[in-house]
């Protein structure tokens, strides 16, 4: 790969009132090809009215918002598909939804299921946690998985979690997208912390 990756936003768990504010100056500042609603409740209504906030924000840009597992919504709050956590449901959503809706596939470190995923109809697979984690298991996404990935299959990649300024820097090469939440969030100033973790691929 030459190509630097692009970047790809996951919404913290939560989504308070001053959240569009801090979207729009993260999307003001940077060009974001995916946004991803991945919060920790699952209280419909609450979903249904970030996702609205979200897709406002998100759609002002020209950047398509998906939601973490919650299929059964996507077509209902007009987002532009889905991203999940067990891939196994993949097959029959493609199936079901046919080509447009984007279907992404979380295959944590495993190379064998990024390509069940690819053959049952992913958009694209991620990997991670790609930094090192102190929670779940403690096992890692390496850089050599993603190398491996870009060289031999086609299908692309996002690397994400527990993402840092040095992890960031050695998977310039070797991923289509970085995906980035919380590493952003939870500082005073996203935009400026966006920055400041892909200065490598300015340099």
């Amino acid at each position: 790969m030459t190509d630097m990756p692009q970047l790809y936003l996951v919404t913290p768990p939560e989504i308070d009132a001053g959240f569009e504010a801090r979207l729009s100056a993260v999307l003001d500042a940077h060009a974001i090809v995916c946004l991803r609603l991945d919060l920790a409740t699952r209280d419909e209504d609450r979903i249904t009215r970030a996702a609205d906030l979200c897709r406002d924000v998100a759609h002002r840009y020209d950047v398509p918002l998906i939601v973490t597992d919650h299929a059964a919504l996507v077509d209902r709050l007009g987002l532009d598909g889905v991203h999940l956590s067990d891939p196994r449901s993949l097959r029959k959503l493609r199936t079901d939804w046919g080509p447009d809706p984007i279907i992404g596939a979380y295959c944590g470190t495993s190379r064998h299921d990024g390509m069940l995923a690819g053959e049952a109809g992913a958009d694209y697979v991620a990997f991670g946690p790609a930094g090192i984690a102190s929670l779940g298991t403690g096992e890692r996404a390496e850089v050599e998985l993603f190398e491996w990935w870009s060289q031999m299959i086609e299908l692309p990649v996002v690397a994400e979690g527990a993402l840092d300024p040095a992890t960031i820097e050695a998977l310039a090469q070797a991923t289509d997208f970085i995906a980035l939440g919380e590493e952003i969030w939870s500082t005073d100033d996203p935009a400026a912390a966006l920055t400041r973790l892909t200065a490598p691929f300015r340099n």
